[in-house]
């Protein structure tokens, strides 16, 4: 496939396959963007498509949840802006108050944008689990395979837009507008608030890992999508050696799910029995988990200074760059479902650990 460098200042350090240079599974995804999205540009799509099986995993757990899942789709978004203001990442924020704006409700994608409470009850319960993991869940069981899968999708999502995307939605941040948000919103809108046939996203995943998915998903093609999803996301994890792999993924297993102070290397004590020559891999995991709007120009060539110089290894790919990426994402994802699934239920809520 092509890989000319398209225009536009969204991406970093990864040059996309253009639309209409795919072929293959990527070809299906975008395809599948255009009819269910009504975008086949979208960027955090884009910026996987080095590697199909990553883009694949990506594209079914985000349709299967957020676009066909159980629960109001206003309340899925509602779900996917919390997230996304949760882990600082602008990008995504920017993103789904435009689609907050697509299901009709105007004041309440800029009351949530703009830090506030919603007036709806239920939008507002939606917003605060969201935002911080520790409360229950709250609403019924049957609902967690849109609303959890919808949460999950964006801690792995989020954590790939702030490493390889700017901030630049559109060009000149016109995203920063009320009014170009609202436009666009209504632009959307039909796209939007169409209804979904569940499972019907599962046919680019033909022929990757497959299995049943999480008890919280009930058997639904959303734990199917999140399954094969975190089976290619983690296999990522071999580009690290095994001190390495073992020291991120004990770091985030610890981790309290807040930001890290800023100041410091937050790398330096759970990597310091790592080898010198994997500390900068393990440190782009690392950092993509933990807080991946700090990963910066340097840390991403002092990794590619480790690669292989001779030999059909040789140099790291920006397929191994969304690889390593998409391990450290998925890490972190694995993390946030413990503690999402673990909250005991309020009354009328549910239970899902």
């Amino acid at each position: 496939m092509n890989t000319t460098p398209m225009a536009g200042g969204q991406f970093r350090y990864v040059t996309p396959v253009r639309p209409q240079d795919a072929t293959g599974r990527v070809a299906r995804v975008y395809a599948r963007l255009a009819d269910d999205f009504g975008m086949a540009r979208m960027a955090v799509f884009l910026t996987l498509s080095p590697v199909p099986a990553v883009l694949a995993g990506t594209w079914a757990l985000l349709r299967e949840s957020l676009l066909a899942g159980p629960g109001s789709r206003t309340g899925r978004e509602v779900v996917a802006l919390g997230v996304s203001l949760a882990n600082r990442c602008p990008f995504c924020v920017a993103a789904h108050t435009t689609l907050l704006h697509a299901t009709g409700d105007h004041r309440l994608a800029e009351t949530v944008a703009a830090g506030g409470v919603p007036e709806d009850p239920g939008h507002a319960a939606l917003l605060r689990w969201a935002k911080d993991r520790r409360v229950p869940a709250p609403f019924p069981a049957d609902q967690a395979p849109g609303y959890v899968g919808t949460a999950l999708t964006f801690h792995f999502v989020n954590r790939i837009a702030s490493a390889l995307l700017t901030e630049n939605l559109l060009p000149g941040n016109l995203q920063k507008s009320r009014l170009v948000r609202s436009v666009g919103g209504r632009a959307m809108s039909r796209t939007v608030r169409r209804e979904l046939p569940p499972g019907a996203g599962l046919d680019v995943l033909d022929g990757l890992p497959a299995s049943a998915g999480p008890a919280w998903a009930a058997g639904s093609p959303v734990g199917t999508a999140y399954a094969t999803l975190m089976a290619v996301a983690e296999a990522g994890g071999e580009l690290l050696g095994e001190a390495a792999r073992t020291a991120v993924t004990e770091a985030v297993a610890v981790w309290d799910g807040e930001h890290p102070p800023m100041g410091g290397d937050l790398s330096a004590g759970p990597l310091t029995g790592v080898p010198a020559a994997e500390r900068p891999g393990a440190r782009l995991a690392l950092l993509t988990a933990l807080a991946p709007y700090r990963i910066t120009d340097p840390d991403v060539a002092a990794w590619h200074a480790t690669a292989p110089t001779a030999g059909y290894a040789a140099g790291y790919t920006d397929g191994d760059l969304v690889r390593l990426i998409a391990f450290g994402a998925a890490t972190a994802t694995r993390h946030q479902e413990a503690r999402l699934t673990g909250a005991h239920a309020e009354p009328g809520g549910a239970a899902l650990g």
